[in-house]
């Protein structure tokens, strides 16, 4: 079919397979000898034609009408091709698939291995081993100067001459003399390049050892084969009937249902796989926490208005207007509309002077407070300008104030450039914890039983800085994973300059803290980008097969 290249080295056209399986018997379905061997071919060089599925169907049913069986697949000849290539095997195995679908036939697959050289294996078996080169190299004892390393190395290669040296020495092939090396036999068999030439030829050997070795020292590879022996099924004919796959109206009606051949049903077949909603990871992991804040007791906060006046979100929070996160690079306002309602006038007064002129027990920031500026409208920063409003309803509700423990889990906006760590739109977590003579050490406790229920049983805590509380901390959790510790919230005390213009009473103390939600998320499924979470760039597919999540497992 083709001819092999003359020279070892080139690109074998073809090579033959030892087929145990089929070895014994004495004459093949065709009435011939059934060779032990098989060709492969190489597919750069394949020109022929696949013969159509309809043309090997016949012939299959032709062969067996006359054999009975089929024992090895690769020996039919359709249309001058034989079905010896995985091209062809793939070809034969649909039409059989089709066969026995109606029970024409059945068929069963044989899986053998063979082996081919590497590009390695292939330089050794048209040149000689590395050991064999070293001793062609050196000249006979006695008959010329013995060879140093450095010439070996010029003569051989350096890769030749340092593996060759050592397998020539353990052979006896090299001896030493002076500061060289000479011949120490006149003839060696180098039995490396000629197994390799054997599994050239045939594809195998018969001690399995030496295949194992050559394996280990990367000459050969293995490559899997497949093909199909065949036999006549129940409902065997040399011609394919087609079977009506559906019972009609006409048919009943005409009575030609009583002739017909019906095509059988599968029960056992699998049915198409349904396309059912799947939560996304970060709702997954939402659902956690919503649900360890339930457990504690905490009402969860309406959270539906994501665009905010900044005087909720920074001036009643007691955010200087001068501060940087005011600004555009930091920010998204809102064009239209250009501002927002006014808020109750007396309170909104009480936050003015707390910022120009103090209060409270402050002095405030003694900067002008402009109107135009709270009245701007942005996409909120953070959850705590819905936390602040909160604060400020149950201040004044009736029968006054009353101890309270509310919660968020929403989307915030930041002006952010998107990077592996950063989106432009998050998700916060936000807890406050409103009630009278609470303290910093009261907050300590709670964080630690929070995350003590998210897994998280090593804390510390860090001080921090932050407008609107004060004393304000750094929550630290330690990774058993990363082996280091890494930030996981901020927290603290709300100031007075923000509670007490609520209408909040003095001995009201609140304690507040926050969290993203990506994070965690990231850590549990080991995700390194946020931009495969959020965005565009996420796998759909993935969000159908990731697990819930269990927090109090920790992160592992």
């Amino acid at each position: 079919m083709f001819e092999r290249s003359s020279s070892i080295s080139k690109s074998r056209a073809l090579s033959t397979i030892t087929v145990s399986r089929i070895s014994d018997r004495s004459s093949g379905f065709f009435g011939s000898q059934i060779s032990t061997a098989f060709f492969i071919r190489n597919p750069a060089m394949t020109t022929a034609t696949l013969p159509s599925a309809d043309n090997l169907q016949a012939t299959i049913l032709q062969t067996l009408d006359k054999h009975a069986e089929i024992p090895d697949t690769r020996e039919i000849e359709c249309g001058g091709v034989r079905m010896a290539g995985s091209d062809e095997q793939n070809l034969v195995r649909g039409v059989l698939g089709s066969l026995a679908s109606k029970e024409m036939i059945e068929y069963s697959q044989i899986t053998t291995t063979s082996f081919e050289t590497t590009p390695e294996g292939s330089g050794i078996a048209a040149s000689g081993s590395h050991e064999y080169r070293v001793w062609a190299a050196l000249p006979a004892k006695g008959q010329g100067e013995p060879v140093g390393v450095p010439e070996l190395k010029k003569l051989v290669g350096d890769e030749a001459a340092k593996v060759g040296q050592g397998k020539a020495f353990k052979n006896k092939w090299i001896a030493k003399e002076g500061s060289g090396f000479v011949r120490a036999i006149e003839s060696p068999v180098d039995e490396t390049a000629d197994q390799l030439r054997t599994i050239q030829t045939s594809g195998n050997l018969e001690d399995q050892s030496v295949v194992k070795d050559l394996q280990k020292r990367k000459l050969i590879q293995p490559r899997k084969h497949i093909h199909y022996s065949v036999k006549k099924g129940p409902n065997f004919a040399t011609e394919v009937k087609e079977l009506e796959t559906d019972l009609t109206v006409e048919m009943l009606q005409s009575g030609a249902w009583k002739d017909a051949s019906f095509k059988l049903y599968n029960f056992a077949a699998a049915g198409q796989p349904t396309e059912g909603g799947a939560l996304h990871p970060l709702l997954k992991v939402r659902e956690e926490f919503r649900n360890i804040f339930f457990e504690m007791g905490f009402t969860e906060m309406p959270t539906n208005q994501f665009v905010e006046s900044c005087f909720w979100n920074f001036d009643a929070m007691f955010v200087p207007q001068q501060h940087p996160a005011r600004e555009v690079q930091d920010t998204f306002y809102i064009k239209d509309p250009p501002q927002a309602l006014e808020p109750e006038r007396q309170y909104y007064e009480r936050v003015r002077n707390v910022h120009e002129i103090g209060g409270y027990g402050s002095i405030g920031y003694r900067a002008p407070f402009s109107d135009t500026e709270s009245q701007k409208l942005v996409l909120r920063t953070h959850t705590t300008s819905v936390s602040t409003a909160m604060l400020a309803k149950i201040a004044n509700q009736p029968g006054g104030f009353k101890p309270a423990k509310m919660f968020s889990i929403d989307r915030v906006f930041r002006n952010e450039t998107a990077d592996a760590t950063h989106l432009a739109e998050f998700h916060q977590v936000e807890g406050v914890v409103a009630d009278y003579n609470i303290t910093l050490g009261d907050l300590i406790g709670f964080m630690q039983e929070f995350y003590a229920k998210t897994g998280n049983h090593k804390l510390r805590f860090k001080p921090a800085y932050n407008p609107y509380t004060e004393p304000s901390m750094e929550v630290f959790s330690w990774h058993e994973g990363h082996k280091k510790w890494i930030e996981i919230a901020n927290s603290g005390m709300f100031r007075p300059e923000m509670l007490e213009p609520m209408g909040l009473p003095k001995g009201v103390r609140v304690l507040g803290w926050g969290m993203s939600l990506e994070r965690p998320t990231m850590i549990k499924y080991k995700i390194q980008d946020i931009r495969t979470l959020v965005g565009h760039k996420t796998d759909l597919a993935q969000v159908k097969v990731r697990p819930a999540v269990r927090l109090e497992k920790g992160d592992d």
